[in-house]
């Protein structure tokens, strides 16, 4: 179906050639929002990885946005990145330029488009995520909450249908914190389909979505009716 953008069967995955999930079975949709839970090191951050070809699918099927990624090829790759946004923790923005420049180094590197068209898309970008005055602005000159809201807006430079968010609250106080989950959230509803990692569901009931459990080398879909608690963390879903 048009609206299936990630389909894994059976999928085994490796990182450094040592197995880190094992027969991964899942569906992401355009529109879902997958939170996808587990402890520091349950490998979240290898599956999303996967997904974007950083670390290899040793056994299985499996299809993200059309390209088969047990087949894919090494010159396919950043075409299948061009249409991921990917949401880092750590920002990874470029501290000797300005965000426009940020952004338009991006543009410049993964489309064809012209100047007009460049300043257009991040003008758009910005507005969205709530900076449409900061692109002057040097990257140390924002607060963490704004940085990230300048990632997300480097994550959507593309139009991407699939955003993966590894952790994107985790340096954040509560509030500001709340606010980008607005954000992320209100992009599943435009939409996309966002996969976000994080080691607890806080933001479960204010922002609900899918939860996929990774724990013992496996993900699994956790049912609605299934209450648990991890870490003086209970939370119903």
């Amino acid at each position: 179906m048009d609206d299936l953008l990630v389909e894994y069967k059976n999928v085994f995955v490796n990182q450094e050639e040592q197995p880190v999930l094992k027969d991964v079975n899942l569906e992401v949709r355009v529109k879902d929002f997958v939170y996808l839970y587990g402890k520091v090191g349950s490998g979240k951050s290898t599956f999303l990885k996967s997904l974007y070809s950083e670390v290899p699918i040793v056994s299985g099927s499996a299809r993200v946005l059309d390209y088969d990624m047990t087949q894919i090829k090494k010159r396919q790759v950043p075409y299948l990145r061009r249409r991921i946004g990917i949401v880092f923790q750590d920002f990874q923005l470029l501290m000797d330029r300005s965000v426009y420049e940020n952004l338009r180094f991006v543009l410049k590197a993964t489309t064809k488009k012209n100047k007009n068209e460049i300043d257009v898309r991040i003008s758009e970008v910005l507005r969205y995520v709530g900076m449409a005055n900061k692109g002057y602005k040097m990257p140390h000159e924002l607060s963490g909450g704004e940085q990230q809201r300048i990632v997300i807006a480097r994550a959507l430079l593309n139009e991407p249908k699939l955003l993966l968010a590894d952790e994107p609250t985790g340096n954040l106080d509560m509030e500001t914190a709340d606010e980008l989950m607005k954000l992320i959230y209100k992009i599943s509803q435009d939409g996309n389909a966002v996969i976000m990692a994080t080691h607890n569901l806080f933001w479960q009931n204010a922002y609900p979505g899918r939860v996929i459990r990774c724990e013992e080398e496996t993900l699994e879909e956790v049912k609605s009716e299934e209450t648990f608690d991890d870490d003086n963390l209970t939370c119903e879903i």
